[in-house]
């Protein structure tokens, strides 16, 4: 039990985790096609303010402002070479904000996709997207993580490849999959595919699960997925805060606090370890996230019909089997 996380876990339930990161600096003055991790630099108060943020509402690990952080996406923005500077930046602040808050908080080093198909569909080969994604796992490591989390992940190659650059690190990690797509992920894969996939790495994660997609009740029905598959490790969710909406020009998201507070809940009770929420989920929603784990009885694994009457209607229907 050397990493955090599973030091943690082994006294306790759960872990609260942090909430959207995008769209909590958004709310800060973020414009629409800036790079967040350009923040990282030019704007490191209000990085501190969105972990602070998480931290205050009573979260037990919160991920980096490095979400983009690659030199593929970094490209877009000029930025390709500025990997490193910007990564340790956003660890650094992270360090500077635990050591304030005057108790263990989890850093947790976020690596999102490259935005780049891998070969064979795209024009990425997998030993590249392996390079990128070592070059930031250890800048972040070295600005301060404790742990290395991969997130929103949908191919499996690109998961494999960001997996096989953790591993050179030798750095814990943790990782999640975005199940959008009718209950798998944009590449296809469903939930108890990723379970064969990450726990047959070499060198597997100490935690993984779901992450953003669509609202809560769809991803509590994906973690319910995860667990039927026999998961050996512990499971993550992740949860956007309600369903996008256009609300005067700008993208808002429906869910009230009181609606993450009952999925915070309910995810304890399909199984996951580690509870957050995704986009759209502020310190309010944490919260009542933090408060309603701590005072909520545990029940029993939710059917359908509970996970409908207290979080909302489902978007799709069951995981149906691929048509051959």
């Amino acid at each position: 039990m050397t990493d955090p996380v599973t030091r943690l876990l082994a006294g306790r339930d759960w872990l609260l985790a942090d909430g959207g990161s995008g769209t909590t600096l958004f709310g800060m003055g973020l414009s629409t096609g800036e790079a967040p991790e350009l923040w990282n630099e030019l704007a490191p108060d209000r990085v501190r303010a969105l972990y602070d943020g998480a931290i205050a509402a009573g979260s037990d690990i919160f991920l980096t402002n490095s979400f983009g952080g690659n030199a593929a996406r970094l490209s877009h923005h000029d930025a390709g070479d500025a990997v490193g500077r910007l990564n340790r930046a956003a660890a650094a602040i992270a360090r500077e904000a635990v050591a304030a808050s005057g108790r263990e908080v989890i850093v947790a080093g976020s690596i999102g996709p490259t935005g780049v198909l891998l070969a064979p569909s795209g024009r990425l080969s997998a030993a590249s997207a392996t390079e990128m994604f070592e070059e930031q796992a250890r800048a972040l490591i070295d600005g301060g993580v404790d742990i290395l989390w991969v997130e929103t992940m949908s191919a499996p190659e690109e998961l494999e490849a960001a997996a096989a650059a953790v591993a050179r690190t030798g750095h814990p990690w943790c990782c999640t999959m975005s199940f959008d797509t009718d209950g798998r992920t944009m590449a296809g894969l469903a939930a108890a595919e990723m379970v064969a996939l990450v726990e047959g790495l070499p060198v597997p994660p100490v935690a993984y699960g779901a992450n953003c997609g669509v609202g809560a009740p769809d991803l509590l029905r994906t973690l319910i997925e995860l667990a039927a598959a026999g998961p050996r490790l512990p499971l993550i969710a992740k949860a956007n805060a309600g369903i996008p909406k256009l609300v005067d020009g700008r993208v808002v998201y429906d869910g009230t606090p009181e609606l993450m507070a009952e999925y915070a809940v309910l995810a304890r009770d399909c199984g996951a370890r580690i509870i957050g929420g995704c986009c759209g989920t502020g310190p309010e929603h944490l919260s009542a996230m933090h408060a309603a784990l701590l005072t909520a009885p545990h029940g029993p694994l939710p059917d359908e019909a509970a996970i409908e009457t207290r979080v909302g209607p489902f978007t799709r229907t069951p995981l149906q089997p691929r048509s051959h």
